[in-house]
């Protein structure tokens, strides 16, 4: 459950914001462009990126005014980076935070830079991705879009803000189940106007007379590929902050919860706390699922591409209808395909034989492969042989077929699950193993 939402005043505004764990010391997450603190627990990526936070420090997050659950504002009225400035002040008062970290992304880290500079004696440090200094091309700042270019991009997102927004600058390697959800969340976290009214106030943002005048010790995040804001801007941002350390990720999203969030969150951690986390690996017995729609490009072909989407956002939605059914957790999704884990194996039997039916009411025809083994799990993750003889276990499946391992169908004797022997298989790289397909579930 995400926790609970409480309201800051600044000035006649209200400021939503959360405060989560109870470390050491206190770190302030600064959002970009838009925002909604509660819905950024319900994608996963974003929730792991605040858990982990929260597990070394108090975390405090915020919706800037006129986004998010603080008060709207209106077009005449748009909130200056003074302001914004204010509203983080306000949270910190009511949170009881005489100092703090601040943590922040895109258009977010500009306000953080501007409160470290302005405010160093409430700043503990201070920590920026993916941030630029100004935001459109300078003779002397030559990375950031002309205004025709900023312009024609701004009238493109009010014109798709109810349709098909295309963020694929803001996350070119991310699947398209993720982009849909972060359209959705972004939708959910404005109104179009004040989307597009923010963005073209970010427009004439420039803060490089700010960045040498900021005297905490500052660490400049920026993955090398990202193409919303290009990586010179982070190299040159960190030579002009003194004393600033500069790190380079891999990556090319923009959004800080896309991609590799936990390469972000080990350097945060270790510049605050000087220890650089250690993802610990636990082995523990579970029942591995992978599930796969059968002639998915041929379909995909036949409904094009605006049905496929629907038809995949439906898919989704029944398979982790019947994980929760079943007391599942899903791991990973990728394209057409899930990999859930299980705490016992005929549930995991059910839960496979119950989506492959449910999925047919979509003209869907799916398959699934089951084995129990021990997994490595690290963070959220799993991996280890088990993982990998499941991926062969649904690679040998029929259309329409869920088939287990020998392990499973010895596990669940007595469970009154039918099968039927498929004899021996040679699994690439796992060796020979006995299959069953499940006839009865």
């Amino acid at each position: 459950m995400p926790p609970e939402t409480r309201y800051a005043k600044s000035g006649d505004v209200n400021i939503a914001y959360q405060v989560v764990g109870d470390g050491p010391f206190d770190l302030v997450y600064v959002p970009g462009w838009i925002s909604n603190i509660e819905l950024m627990w319900e994608e996963p990526a974003h929730a792991r990126l605040l858990r982990r936070l929260s597990g070394f420090a108090r975390l405090i997050l915020f919706d800037k005014r006129g986004t998010g659950l603080s008060d709207p504002v209106s077009a005449d009225r748009l909130p200056t980076l003074e302001q914004r400035m204010d509203d983080l002040r306000a949270v910190m008062d009511a949170a009881k935070s005489d100092r703090a970290a601040l943590f922040g992304s895109s258009e977010g880290g500009l306000m953080s830079v501007l409160f470290a500079a302005t405010y160093p004696d409430r700043t503990r440090a201070l920590i920026v991705l993916a941030i630029y200094a100004k935001r459109l091309w300078a003779p002397d700042y030559p990375w950031a879009p002309t205004p025709e270019a900023r312009e024609a991009e701004i009238e493109s997102i009010e014109r798709s803000w109810a349709g098909d927004m295309d963020i694929s600058e803001l996350a070119p390697s991310a699947d398209d189940a993720f982009k849909r959800r972060a359209v959705t969340y972004l939708r959910r976290s404005a109104s179009p106007g004040a989307a597009v009214a923010l963005l073209r106030m970010n427009s004439q943002i420039d803060v490089r007379p700010v960045l040498p005048t900021i005297r905490v010790p500052t660490l400049v995040l920026h993955r090398v590929d990202d193409r919303d804001v290009k990586v010179e801007e982070g190299r040159w941002i960190a030579e002009q902050i003194p004393g600033a350390k500069y790190v380079e990720l891999p990556g090319d999203e923009h959004l800080i919860w896309a991609g590799d969030v936990d390469a972000v969150v080990d350097e945060v951690e270790e510049f605050l706390t000087g220890t650089r986390p250690v993802q610990a690996i636990d082995r523990v017995l579970a029942t591995v699922v992978f599930t796969d729609i059968v002639g998915s490009t041929e379909r995909a072909a036949e409904v094009g591409d605006r049905r496929w989407a629907a038809l995949l956002d439906e898919h989704h939605a029944i398979v982790r209808r019947e994980l929760e059914r079943y007391r599942g957790r899903e791991v990973d999704t990728a394209g057409d395909g899930f990999l859930a884990t299980f705490d016992g194996p005929a549930r995991a039997i059910r839960f496979a034989c119950a989506v492959r039916d449910a999925v047919r009411a979509l003209q869907l025809e799916l398959r699934a492969g089951v084995h129990t083994g021990e997994c490595e799990l690290t963070g959220e993750k799993v991996g280890g042989i088990a993982v990998h003889t499941g991926a062969r276990v649904v690679g040998a499946a029929g259309p329409g077929e869920v088939l287990v391992s020998s392990t499973v169908h010895d596990l669940v004797a007595g469970s009154g699950i039918l099968f039927e022997d498929r004899g021996e298989h040679e699994l690439k790289g796992v060796g020979s193993r006995r299959l069953y397909s499940v006839l009865d579930a």
